[in-house]
């Protein structure tokens, strides 16, 4: 009676080395596709997987690449960061409030302009979506926003504010401290239209249309409904993929800081984790202090993935 049961339990469960063949059977019926992917493969293995992963032993290593090998110090780089170094821990304030401005509020911006973009007809929807995600490729867009927070009176921030009689004198956008921040985080927005809204815009390009007449014959009466109970549930990966994206580009900001207000920026306004790690790892070429760095960041962005994973798990199924 118990081997017939264990039998039914185990009806349509494959065991590992089934999986392993089906997975096999696979790669060899679609090879060609791997094949393409290959070199693309190579390269983020090389310079993405290997570094992430050795950032771990080289974070526990005094390793300045310049003058000596690797020295082995265990966790006193970790040590150092949290205790003796005040400036990463108001990198790690900086990058708190930057991730929680510019990741949920620019998640939200792309999703609402795919929405919007998605109603517009074909040749709208081609002009208003590189309208929209050029920033994110053009570098001369940090000329154009020094342009209008210039710390004089010609600067079109001050000059407006100047006309309209809200200020007497102007002010210094990029170098007073009170102002970088927020500046750095509407600029941040503005580029922050890359991949994460390509992908909504194509999330909202593939759902079946035919979802929505049968929406419409099941009681769904307007717009929002639709976006609720068939758009959202309809572009789970899509969304999942944008998510990972705004919390990579929230988590890592630094070179739009770098770019806009200098480095360092000052009182450290505008100084984030990756800011911190790019002058241990550029400037002062010691390797075994930024791998640190990299690794606290990657730790909180690895969290940060796991928390939007559940909740937008149930719309992957």
């Amino acid at each position: 009676m118990e081997n017939q049961i264990l039998n039914q339990d185990q009806i349509g469960v494959r065991t590992k080395q089934e999986q392993r063949r089906q997975v096999w059977l696979q790669m060899k019926q679609n090879k060609e596709a791997y094949l393409m992917i290959l070199p693309f493969m190579l390269v983020f293995l090389v310079f993405t997987i290997i570094p992430v992963i050795m950032s771990l032993p080289i974070g526990l290593t005094d390793f300045d690449m310049v003058q000596y090998p690797p020295t082995w110090v265990g966790l006193s780089n970790f040590y150092n960061l949290f205790l003796n170094d005040s400036i990463f821990i108001k990198a790690i304030r900086v990058t708190l409030v930057f991730a929680v401005f510019t990741g949920p509020l620019s998640y939200f911006l792309s999703f609402m302009l795919a929405w919007l973009i998605n109603e517009l007809n074909q040749t709208l929807k081609v002009i208003f979506t590189l309208i929209f995600y050029a920033p994110s490729m053009a570098s001369g867009v940090y000329a154009v926003w020094q342009l209008i927070f210039s710390g004089d009176s010609y600067g079109i921030a001050n000059s407006t504010l100047m006309n309209l009689g809200i200020t007497t004198s102007a002010i210094q956008w990029l170098t007073d401290s009170k102002y970088i921040l927020t500046v750095v985080i509407i600029v941040q927005l503005w580029v922050s239209m890359g991949a994460g809204f390509l992908a909504m815009r194509a999330g909202f390009q593939n759902i079946d249309k035919s979802q929505y007449e049968a929406g419409a014959i099941e009681g769904i009466k307007n717009r929002w409904q639709e976006l609720i109970y068939i758009t959202i549930p309809g572009m789970g990966p899509s969304l999942m993929f944008a998510a990972v994206m705004q919390i990579v580009s929230a988590f890592t900001a630094d070179i739009v800081a770098r770019n806009l207000v200098g480095f360092p920026s000052t009182d450290y306004a505008a100084h984030t984790i990756m800011t911190h790690a790019f002058d241990y790892g550029w400037i002062r070429y010691e390797m075994g202090y930024a791998s640190a760095i990299c690794m606290i960041l990657f730790i909180a962005m690895y969290f940060a993935n796991k928390f939007i994973s559940g909740l937008l798990g149930k719309y992957m199924d």
